[in-house]
């Protein structure tokens, strides 16, 4: 398939507009996929920037209209964790008091490698925008530094240090996004961070309210003075704050769902009014499912949000190296078929 980038699709669907075509969203894939989607393609040892030039390609191949990059340089050191694929939420705390908060290593957002969006804008397609996640998050940044038991303790013996830990975390991410967005091969902001469980928020709402949002807020509307839309990826049961998400916060696209807590078409007809959707197709029904059940399924959201428009095709969360393939590519063809 000859494909053609263009980010204006994306646009459009995050103002909840009907885009030329059925449009793709994904947060990531695996490096599996990414060898797929670009084999027959060198890319030379001596080449800096090759792996992520292939992930340019291999988002191209598959047709989407953006490429997300997620910049290093910046992370939030932590102590020792298990190396399996599942960690426990306490593993690594290294701020446990006032002490330890002072003496903490905090990274510097200018040690970002922000030159990056401007070298790679020389490799992207026409059309072609990036899609800037956050290297880390206010919320699970906190949960990382604190553990989350310590987290939850401290809400409540300890407000006032909890308080002070959410904001280094947040003034920090501020300014990682005050200096991505002015890049002009930046065409949105990714905001990555799991506030939910399946029954419930992870904190309660208010502390989410008082500790996360100000910060989120802060981003969404500079980005939104820069002219560029912002994206939640966000995994839980987040109905106790879909309202601040949509009518305080203003973030123009809703990413991560689930068929056990909302499955998408729910979402779609119950917030596509309000907030674009993006992606939504469950990763356990792309696991357990046929090609054909995957297909059959993509292809009617897609049909059913073709007259209103702002929906972009994708999976729940992303794709794992567990995810069969050949139902991640059904999933894609259901969209390439409907652009014909």
């Amino acid at each position: 398939m000859s494909f053609q980038p263009d980010f204006r699709n994306l646009l459009q669907v995050l103002a909840r507009r009907r885009p030329d075509r059925p449009t793709l969203f994904e947060y990531y894939m695996n490096k599996s996929v990414y060898a797929d989607l670009t084999r027959g393609r060198v890319y030379a040892e001596s080449d800096d920037l090759a792996s992520w030039k292939q992930l340019i390609d291999a988002f191209t191949a598959a047709g989407y209209d953006y490429t997300t990059i997620t910049l290093p340089g910046f992370a939030f050191a932590i102590g020792d964790r298990g190396h399996g694929r599942s960690v426990s939420l306490n593993e690594g705390s290294r701020i446990t008091d006032r002490a330890s908060f002072r003496a903490y290593p905090w990274p510097d957002p200018a040690d970002v490698r922000y030159d990056l969006l401007d070298r790679l804008a020389e490799y992207l397609p026409t059309g072609m925008k990036l899609v800037v996640p956050q290297p880390v998050s206010i919320f699970g940044g906190t949960v990382n530094l604190l553990g989350f038991d310590q987290l939850c303790i401290m809400l409540y013996e300890d407000e006032a240090l909890a308080a002070d830990v959410f904001a280094a975390v947040g003034e920090r991410l501020v300014a990682y996004h005050l200096e991505t967005m002015q890049h002009d091969s930046v065409g949105a902001c990714l905001i990555n961070d799991d506030w939910g469980f399946k029954q419930q928020t992870r904190v309660s709402p208010q502390h989410l309210r008082r500790y996360v949002f100000p910060w989120y807020r802060r981003i969404v509307q500079a980005a939104h003075a820069a002219g560029k839309p912002v994206i939640l990826h966000s995994c839980g049961n987040l109905q106790a704050i879909m309202d601040d998400i949509i009518d305080d916060l203003q973030f123009d696209g809703k990413h991560s769902y689930e068929d056990l807590i909302l499955p998408v078409e729910d979402a779609y007809d119950r917030y596509g009014a309000r907030i674009a959707i993006l992606g939504g197709i469950d990763v356990d029904f792309l696991c357990r499912r046929s090609a054909e059940e995957v297909y059959a399924r993509s292809k009617a959201i897609l049909e059913r949000s073709a007259e209103r428009g702002g929906y972009a095709l994708g999976t729940g969360n992303s794709v794992p190296e567990y995810l069969p393939k050949e139902n991640y590519y059904a999933m894609l063809q259901a969209a390439y078929d409907l652009r014909r």
